[in-house]
Formats: structure tokens, C-alpha cells, sequence
């Protein structure tokens, strides 16, 4: 059957990234059953022939009306599609959608029929957004770490970046990695117009984003790097919780420290 990654390497190069982070996510057990979702903006490798495709779907809304999205193409994991499949098919597991020009519906145009995750209003929203503030950013992930969920069940790091300062401080690689650090967004239903706009908010001020009780949003310009800064502080998480079994209290960097670490490298905060 042919597909559209066909004599497209660059395209190709793309979405098996995504089936190689995919699969990482299911390894480490981010990725239960059809858990977390990868959107990726691949309009700038859109040739002219697949601009005149014709859609494999009727119009599907997004629920919102995105401005900055008008004609952009996105492959996207599959609502009710499992990672570990993502990873080993990724064309019958994800699809590739064009924007209309109403900006508020898409229709999907390769391999398959496959309906787009269903948290795309937070997934395009982030990319709305990002476009929007001239960011080169053009992946968004979403995945379930237990270790950082479980710090959100804790009502004390919720508080605007108490979780922030608190991972960054395990070891030097986190506050390098993940200089602009960890958002929390309080509980909001999934899939909602609500989250997705809690989200967007938070992206102003951070690359990471926690949904409490629920996983973490990451943007980066490419899926590697936002699955790495999630990586990162999830091995952050386990340190401190490691120090906790073991019965005490990590003592973690100084905020000395951590301030000559930031003008040593340039970080931002």
C-alpha cells in the first residue's frame, strides 16, 4: 500500500522519531494502555502533492478556533491507539491532518482514517500558540510518569514552582535541561476546551507543563528533545523519592548554587 512517507525521508525521519519515542514511553510504563498522546507539526516538509490530496475524512471540529493554524499539516497518534503500537506501526496508529481555513475544524488526508487523539484541542492549541509567539518549537507530547503524578497528589507542590525548584535542585542536569522548569495546571477535565487553554497559559513561562493527577505536556522543536526534558525530571523525581525510602530528607542544591549554575550556562529564571 503506498504511503505518504514514501520518498519523503525527511518526513519519514520525522514520524519515526515518533515511533522511537513512543516506544521509550511504553518501556518506562509513561504509556498504559492508549495513555498520552504526540502531536507534530510537519508543514514545513508538506510538498505540493500532498497539498492537493483529497481527504480521507469529512471536516472534523476542533472545538476551538485556532488562528495560526490555518493550512498547517500535523501527524498525530491516534485516539484509543496504543504507544507500543505507535512504535511499531505508526502510520495505522497515527494520522496526518490539514487545518482547514476556518481554523476551527481538520480533515484527515494519510495513510488511514485514524481520528487524531483526544486531547487535540490541547495538542493544536499548544501549536497554535507556539506559532502565534514565533517559537521554532514543533512537538508537543503528552505522557503519564509515575513518579512526577504521584508528586501532584501532594497538595504542597502544587504551589507555583515549589515542584520547579524542588526537582531542579536533585541534580545539576535538570536545572540545565529544564532551565524554564515545571507549570502546574490544577485538575481540569481531559480533553477539555479548559485544559487546553490552562495549558497554552502556562507555555508562557515554562516548556513542561503538569496536569495534576493526570501526566505532563511538553513542547520542544523536535519530539526527541521534548521527550528528554520530560526524561529529566522525571529522573529528578526518582532521586527524591529514592532519598525518601531510604528514610531521610535529600538535601538537594543550595539555591546558591543553583544561581551560579544559571549565569555559569545562561539559563533563563
Amino acid at each position: 500500500m503506498k504511503s505518504i512517507l514514501d520518498n519523503r525521508p525527511v518526513l519519514a525521519k520525522q514520524v519515526a522519531d515518533v515511533a522511537e519515542v513512543a516506544g521509550y514511553l511504553w518501556q518506562k510504563g509513561w504509556a498504559e494502555r492508549n495513555g498520552g498522546n504526540i502531536t507534530i507539526n510537519i508543514t514545513d516538509v508538506i510538498d505540493d502533492e500532498i497539498r492537493n490530496m483529497k481527504p480521507i475524512s469529512e471536516p472534523v471540529s476542533i472545538g476551538t478556533t485556532l488562528p495560526h493554524l490555518k493550512g498547517c499539516y500535523f501527524f498525530c497518534k491516534g485516539t484509543n491507539k496504543r504507544m507500543r503500537d505507535l512504535a511499531r506501526w505508526p502510520m495505522e496508529n497515527g494520522s496526518v491532518i490539514r487545518i482547514l481555513d476556518d481554523c476551527s475544524s481538520y480533515v484527515m488526508i494519510a495513510d488511514n482514517p485514524v481520528k487524531p487523539t483526544s486531547e487535540l484541542p490541547s495538542h493544536l492549541s499548544m501549536h497554535n500558540y507556539l506559532i502565534g509567539s514565533g517559537s521554532s518549537y514543533k512537538a508537543a507530547l503528552h505522557t503519564h510518569p509515575i513518579d512526577l503524578i504521584a508528586m501532584t497528589h501532594n497538595p504542597a507542590y502544587l504551589e507555583k514552582d515549589k515542584l520547579t525548584y524542588l526537582l531542579w535542585s536533585m541534580i545539576p542536569e535538570t536545572r540545565a535541561f529544564c532551565p524554564r522548569g515545571l507549570g502546574i495546571i490544577p485538575y481540569k477535565m481531559p480533553s477539555s476546551v479548559e485544559l487546553a487553554e490552562a495549558t497554552v497559559k502556562e507555555l508562557a513561562d515554562y516548556d513542561v507543563v503538569m496536569w495534576e493527577k493526570h501526566g505532563v505536556c511538553a513542547v520542544g522543536e523536535n519530539i526527541m528533545e521534548a521527550f528528554d526534558m520530560v526524561d529529566t525530571l522525571s529522573k529528578s523525581a526518582q532521586i527524591y523519592l529514592t532519598a525518601k525510602g531510604m528514610g531521610f530528607e535529600p538535601t538537594g542544591t543550595s539555591m546558591e548554587d543553583m544561581q551560579a549554575l544559571k549565569e555559569a550556562f545562561n539559563l533563563p529564571k
